[in-house]
Formats: structure tokens, sequence, C-alpha cells
């Protein structure tokens, strides 16, 4: 098994309460409150800034050109096509550029962002890519969960289609397969046993905080 598969094995229910949160559920079926939307996407835009560090953090970390190309694509995903989804649906909402990235942060966002770039400090690259893994590849699970048949299936009617379009949609999914492979390529060059059970705490502590990022969301309904 792939090491994603490994981690997901092992650290099961906090990665079925992350991808299976109600939250998620809510998106899918289009019952999510805009009020816990509206929450959610103006924190992840300020959550996504600090993925942006943490991206650029392991152009850092990187001790091959590959290894930076890598991290470079990532930066590259969050700042010209995630950040500007979110702006293009903030601006439906009413909420310009400025308005958003002059809310202050939620405590989620924070618990969340900087545990994520102190593992980056005080970790190698495979540490620092198993801590982003729930968030690039889960994003990437959901969106493949909620549009199955691709977002041109959903009703062109759903409030949250665009959202999942560009989850489950192929740029994405093909930003989600490099990340893959290159988790597996760190994990054969840097992983071991010994080592798996300190990159299973790293994972199953992300999810928990993808959880607790979703219901953030759903606490502001």
């Amino acid at each position: 098994m792939s090491l994603l598969e490994r981690l997901k094995a092992a650290a099961r229910d906090d990665w079925t309460g992350y991808v299976d949160h109600a939250f998620v559920r809510g998106l899918g079926d289009g019952t999510l409150p805009a009020s816990a939307f509206r929450q959610y996407l103006v924190q992840d835009y300020l959550f996504l800034i600090q993925f942006a560090r943490a991206h650029a953090l392991a152009a850092g970390k990187a001790r091959t050109l590959a290894d930076m190309r890598a991290a470079k694509e990532g930066l590259a995903a969050i700042v010209d096509v995630e950040m500007q989804l979110h702006l293009r649906l903030c601006e439906r909402w009413g909420l310009t550029a400025a308005e958003v990235e002059a809310t202050p942060e939620h405590a989620a966002t924070v618990a969340y962002t900087r545990w994520v770039l102190d593992i980056g400090m005080s970790g190698d690259l495979l540490d620092l890519q198993v801590a982003l893994t729930p968030c690039t590849l889960g994003y990437a699970e959901i969106g493949r969960r909620l549009a199955p048949e691709g977002a041109g299936a959903l009703d062109a009617a759903h409030p949250y289609r665009e959202w999942i379009g560009e989850y489950a949609g192929e740029a994405f999914q093909s930003v989600a397969a490099g990340a893959h492979a290159w988790l597996d390529d760190l994990d054969r060059r840097y992983g071991s046993p010994a080592r798996f059970p300190e990159l299973v705490a790293i994972f199953a502590k992300a999810a928990r905080l993808e959880a607790g990022f979703w219901q953030m969301g759903l606490d502001a309904a």
C-alpha cells in the first residue's frame, strides 16, 4: 500500500471524522447553512495564506531540485488556484478581498496552521508533507465523493456546485496525484518502519484539526 493508504488505515477514525464530517455531508446535499459556508470560506482563505507559507518552507527543506519543484507546484496551486476560487466565491457573498484579509483568524485557523508550520520547522520534509496531506489529498477525496461523475452532473442550482467542482475537477485532482506521488517518493527515501508511528501521530492530528475546522464553520450557523 501507499503511505497514504497505510496512514488512513492506521488513523481510520480520525480520517473518517474528517472526510465524512456533517459539514461535508451538508456541502454534498446542499443543506449546509449559508452562514456556515460563509464562515468557513473566509477562514479557509486565511488558512491558505499560512499553508502557502508551509509550502514555501517545504522548498527550503528540500534537498533536491525535484523536491523544490514539487513544493513550488503546491505553492502555485494554493496561490494561483485555490485562493482565487475563494475570492470569487466571497465576492458573491458581498465580501471584497480587503474585507476577507482584514478578518481576524479564528482560533481553529490559528491552531491548525501554526501547528503545521511548527511541524515543518522542527521536522524534515517528510514530516511536513504528512502534516499537509490531509488538506491536499483529503480535499481531493472529498471532491471525488461529492461529485463521482464530475461537477457537471450536479444540479445547476446546487449552492455549492462551484466549490465541489473545484476539488472534483481535473486540475485539482492532478495536483493531488502529484502530491500523492511525491509523498510516496519521500517515504521511500526518508521513511522507515520505526518512524511510521510518528508519522501516524502527525497525520491523525492533522485530520482532527481538519475536522475541527469544519466544525468551526458549523458552529457559526
